[in-house]
């Protein structure tokens, strides 16, 4: 039985090559040229590390890094900052979408859940161990290592509005993140992939003993084919 190909797939098949891995700069014109959806779709790269298969695969992995993407990623972060009263107003002015303490960890515990990410401080910690089990698996429990636990709640709402994003390594050696926006022009959109890249090949290449250098990868967007980028663009041998 055959699938039959809408205009738009047949546009999208014709524009890429799939023989072909693409130059960065290449890829960051072409990915805006086959997205056909009616909004302005999330621009996405899959990059898949090489994993020494002699170690096992629940030691030593990469944890959740973060870096601040020059141009943002387009998305309106919501923030919950779960602060003391005199860290409100600094918090509010930062940009935090939801300020307070006790009413939303309350709300929370209805099943309340309008935030991509929540801001608090050390001395607040205590109090989320009762929404930890709500919190954990939706990888929203703050966490010192990512500056969402800080003494200065303020300075971590400004770097994530302004592009700072958090990443992790699946359990199948693959990095997904977000880098932007079809509307982003390509030099954004490469500079933010740039960006991210040198921060991977740093956490990589500091993990040398499980993470082998990078096996591939791949641009996309919101229902779009992926494009495949040639690794050499970001790793100079």
């Amino acid at each position: 039985m055959s699938i039959r190909l809408t205009k738009n797939r047949k546009i999208i098949l014709a524009k890429i090559d799939n023989k072909r891995k693409y130059s960065l700069e290449e890829a960051s014109s072409l990915v805006k040229e086959i997205s056909f959806v009616k909004f302005d779709a999330s621009v996405d790269v899959s990059v898949r590390l090489r994993i020494d298969p002699h170690i096992s695969s629940s030691s030593n992995q990469m944890g959740r890094e973060t870096v601040r993407l020059p141009h943002g990623t387009g998305k309106n972060i919501r923030i919950l900052a779960l602060v003391t009263k005199d860290k409100e107003l600094e918090s509010k002015e930062a940009g935090a979408n939801y300020v307070g303490l006790d009413d939303y960890i309350e709300k929370i515990k209805s099943g309340w859940m309008e935030i991509d990410v929540i801001i608090t401080m050390p001395l607040i910690m205590n109090k989320l161990v009762s929404i930890g089990k709500i919190l954990g698996p939706k990888g929203l429990m703050p966490n010192p290592r990512l500056d969402t636990v800080s003494t200065n709640p303020g300075k971590s709402i400004k770097e994530i509005k302004s592009g700072k994003i958090s990443f992790k390594v699946d359990r199948f050696g693959i990095i997904h993140t977000s880098i932007g926006r079809v509307s982003f022009s390509p030099k954004c959109l490469s500079d933010n992939l740039t960006t991210l890249m040198k921060k991977i090949i740093r956490v990589i290449r500091s993990k040398s003993y499980y993470y082998k250098g990078i096996k591939s990868i791949y641009l996309s967007t919101t229902m779009s084919n992926s494009i495949s980028l040639d690794v050499k663009s970001f790793v100079k041998e």
